[in-house]
């Protein structure tokens, strides 16, 4: 446990209390035992007391199911990542035991259902070690006809007894988690939870009670970044979507079927990948921004009806929840390696906005950056997520729905004339007319693939193509002249600066805190804007001696992943170098600061100055 602040020893057998700023909880067993459920309760409940919180879980890809953890770092300070090591792990199984032990700290808790786990001798020692009979006392708790399936149940019950936690709170979870099924149900939930929950730890360790949170100026909410997602793109505004199913971007897409018609709007689940993009671009066309999303074999057939959107200048969103290829590649892990796809995916010169949102929060708000740039610039605009974000869960501060909610109907006012690829714009921006605004001068536009003149006319005169293809590369001039140049996290010149985007942004910035408090000299630059850059970059790298791009995508032939060649490309800055992984899993923090020692050492005498990283 961390910061283990005070402890008090009780008498008559009552395992001793001990104060705690911090825990991480692993929970492995296989993905039809609903762990899910288990690391979700507790996140919610986290977010629900005012405690900051954020979680990881692995699940198998296969429909069968299979071997599975979810792992949920509670704090009550601010917590970056899900955390390197457990404190507690609990174990269902043996292969749960077995594969999951080397993630716990030495001297930490596995708490281990007996009627499926054989410790092991050698590390009794190593680890502190107790046994409960989940299994058999949970069909003890809620009948034999159940076997035991509310053994995720009763196990958060005895998490519940470890920790200290909110009983009525977690009551109230378990009861509006099972609203809607049978009465049964949520009384064998509840039984299943209060029988967990009573039972006697004894002597058998100590239990651990939460240091009283910092108190927060509004109310916190609790949602993965899938949810947020959704809710902010229906925040934007958006009232209609269009997509398939594929692993991670369904839960977008689910969320969007079930809460737009509250709105009056609709999403429409399409026979396949290009149908759904095609018929988002023709709602967008139609005159109100709409979405459409996938994971990487989806956004690859996509492509083609991009590039339509952007010779045609259709504000459309396409939200691209990345995960491990190529191909169908990991369905259920994580990889950043759809940038270069996101950025010059479709043939041709097709410039559109890539985003890249870096936390749960930044998702919500994302959504409506990026539906308001769509709309400005009459461009297709992708929001990188991945299945990191996209499954973890985490709190954040209620958005003032009030200031973010916005109407963006379209104005159907009589215009006297139209041109709508006005080559005259200076910045390549033409303030769209949608189909059924009256036009006085009765010149409609017209909307094709082909190159086409000022009124939407096909030609292929040479000068023609030319001016439009400097027009559609001026539209995001204008972008980028307006965007914000990224704060740097530490200070602004040092020896290490580590680069990243996307989910890497906690894990990164946690690394920074524990090196700087070792005494070395690193900063962290996190960038949002990836598509095109913001201005500045430059100037911030040349504070530093090394600038290293933090990536889950492969180092490629030359030692560095997708985001640091786009810099390098920008740039030709040899400092620029890469740190890359493709193991599936999120950057740990002694994983990431040992990679960040290992390139200072290869870089000879230059490392001299960065040797403690923390400890790594």
């Amino acid at each position: 446990m961390s910061d283990t602040n005070a402890t008090a020893s009780l008498s008559g057998g009552t395992p001793k209390v001990s104060r705690i700023n911090e825990a991480v909880i692993r929970i492995a067993g296989n993905s039809q035992d609903g762990i899910q459920v288990i690391g979700g309760f507790l996140a919610r409940l986290a977010g629900r007391s005012e405690q900051e919180v954020m979680t990881f879980m692995t699940i198998p890809a296969t429909i069968s199911g299979g071997p599975s953890i979810f792992q949920v770092r509670i704090g009550s300070g601010e917590v970056l990542s899900a955390g390197d090591d457990a404190d507690l792990l609990l174990a269902l199984y043996q292969h749960s035991y077995e594969d999951h032990i080397g993630s716990l700290k030495k001297g930490g808790i596995v708490l281990f259902d007996s009627d499926h786990v054989e410790p092991k001798a050698e590390l009794q020692q190593d680890y502190h070690h107790v046994g409960v009979p989940i299994a058999s006392l949970t069909v003890e708790a809620i009948g034999g006809t159940a076997k035991d399936k509310g053994k995720n149940i009763y196990a958060l019950g005895l998490l519940a007894r470890v920790f200290d936690l909110n009983v009525p709170k977690l009551e109230q979870l378990v009861i509006e988690r099972f609203t809607g099924k049978d009465e049964s149900v949520v009384k064998n939930a509840l039984a299943a939870f209060r029988a967990g929950h009573s039972y006697n730890v004894g002597n058998l360790f100590e239990t651990f009670q939460f240091s009283e949170s910092r108190k927060r100026e509004g109310r916190q909410v609790v949602m993965n970044g899938n949810e947020a997602l959704g809710y902010g793109l229906i925040a934007a505004g958006v009232r209609f979507g269009a997509g398939y199913p594929i692993t991670p971007w369904t839960d977008v897409m689910e969320l969007l079927r079930r809460e737009l018609p509250k709105y009056g709007g609709s999403f429409i689940q399409c026979e396949d990948e290009i149908a759904s993009v095609s018929m988002a671009m023709g709602a967008s066309y139609a005159g109100r921004v709409a979405v459409t999303g996938s994971s990487g074999p989806g956004i690859s057939l996509k492509m083609e009806s991009v590039g339509w959107g952007v010779m045609a200048e259709v504000p459309v969103v396409v939200v691209d929840v990345q995960r491990g290829g190529p191909s169908t590649g990991l369905p259920t892990s994580v990889e950043q390696s759809d940038l270069n796809i996101a950025r010059f995916g479709s043939h041709g010169d097709s410039p559109r906005v890539v985003l890249a949102p870096a936390n749960v929060e930044d998702c919500f708000y994302v959504a409506i950056e990026a539906v308001n740039i769509a709309r400005k610039y009459n461009v297709p605009v992708f929001i990188l997520s991945d299945q990191a974000i996209a499954t973890r869960i985490e709190a954040f501060l209620e958005p003032d729905l009030e200031k973010v909610c916005q109407d963006i109907s379209p104005d159907l006012t009589t215009v006297p004339d139209f041109t709508p690829y006005d080559l005259s714009a200076p910045d390549g921006v033409v303030p769209r007319v949608v189909p059924g605004t009256r036009i006085a001068s009765g010149k409609y536009p017209v909307a094709t693939g082909l190159e086409h003149d000022e009124a939407g006319h096909p030609t292929a005169a040479p000068k023609m193509h030319q001016a439009m293809v400097a027009k559609r590369r001026k539209k995001l001039l204008a972008l980028q002249a307006t965007l914000p140049v990224p704060k740097v996290y530490g200070p602004p010149e040092g020896n290490v600066l580590l680069v990243g985007w996307g989910s890497t942004q906690g894990p990164i910035r946690e690394a920074v805190d524990r090196a700087r408090a070792a005494g070395d000299s690193i900063s962290s630059l996190h960038i949002k804007h990836l598509n095109p850059l913001p201005h500045g970059l430059d100037n911030i790298f040349s504070g530093f001696h090394h600038v290293f791009v933090v990536e889950m995508n492969d180092e490629g032939f030359y030692g560095y992943g997708q985001l640091a060649g786009l810099l390098r490309a920008r740039y030709c800055d040899p400092r620029i170098r890469g740190i890359n992984k493709t193991d599936g899993l999120t950057w740990k923090v002694k994983e990431l600061l040992a990679a960040v020692k290992m390139k200072l050492s290869s870089n000879g005498g230059a490392a001299k100055t960065v040797l403690n990283l923390g400890g790594a």
